[in-house]
């Protein structure tokens, strides 16, 4: 996970002196079980106390996630025995093993139009009104988590988005270590494209969000992307970027169908299911 959480006040990260816990919550939230037990669940983590008080705006999972590293000292542990509490399908770990920041260089917020503006912290960059160029991390060359690399050399597959390009997909790729893992991975390397541009690729094409991972990653190979057919269907550039990548096109209806930018989550396992033989 990268920092940080707009919603939460530093103070919190501060007291505990531990990674930030927005993300990883977020992450646990989502691995609950779809069923009325696994729905309540998601929707307490991601409560947020009102008034204000001392606890007010902060999320509750957050606090649990970190009272829980606080008592434990060790953060893997803490996301476990959330995760345990939880009945999660999977495990959430950290890519890091330090908190980290997002750091993008913007066109179009100076007023000369071919300067770059320095923007700090993921929810500055993700909803920049500017175009991100390219971002990096604070502190550069961070050390990634030891269970996170054994995760990724262990998997069949790697799979990484959808997700906020800049600031939830591409920064995977900039801890040193991590990037390394994925890259020479034994398991098969997939890419799941977003169903269209957020705030902080708006104007994108298809092409352009290959292109601009390639940019942050030059050693990446992929072997297969899946996009939505309605996202792709006019962008006579993507299979070539992607076969210079070394991998293959794969194209499905994938989008929730009151038409909004979400994933359905049925169309999309189906998809993958698909593409990865299970």
């Amino acid at each position: 996970t990268v920092a940080d959480d707009g919603g939460s006040s530093g103070r919190l990260r501060a007291e505990f002196a531990c990674l930030p816990p927005g993300d990883l919550r977020m992450a646990l939230a989502a691995l609950c079980g779809d069923d009325s037990e696994g729905r309540v669940w998601a929707d307490v983590l991601q409560s947020r106390f009102t008034g204000a008080g001392p606890l007010g705006g902060h999320a509750i999972g957050n606090l649990l996630i970190a009272g829980l590293w606080q008592r434990l000292g060790d953060p893997v542990a803490g996301l476990d025995m959330v995760g345990h509490l939880l009945n999660t399908k999977g495990r959430v770990l950290p890519m890091s093993s330090v908190p980290l920041t997002i750091e993008a260089d913007v066109l179009g917020l100076l007023p000369e139009p071919d300067e770059l503006a320095i923007v700090r912290g993921q929810a500055a960059v993700a909803k920049t009104p500017g175009k991100v160029v390219a971002v990096r991390l604070d502190p550069p060359q961070p050390p990634a988590h030891p269970t996170s690399l054994e995760a990724i050399r262990d998997a069949d597959f790697v799979v990484l988005g959808p997700g906020s390009w800049f600031t939830s997909v591409i920064p995977h790729l900039l801890v040193p270590e991590l990037a390394e893992a994925i890259t020479s991975a034994a398991g098969q390397r997939v890419l799941v494209l977003n169903l269209a541009p957020a705030d902080e690729t708006a104007g994108f094409s298809p092409s352009e969000h290959i292109e601009v991972l390639a940019d942050h990653a030059p050693n990446l190979r992929l072997d297969h992307v899946v996009a939505d057919e309605r996202f792709v269907a006019q962008d006579r550039h993507l299979e070539a970027y992607i076969a210079n990548l070394g991998g293959h096109l794969h194209v499905a209806r994938l989008g929730a169908r009151d038409g909004s930018a979400r994933h359905d989550p049925l169309l999309l396992a189906a998809a993958l299911s698909d593409v990865l033989g299970v």
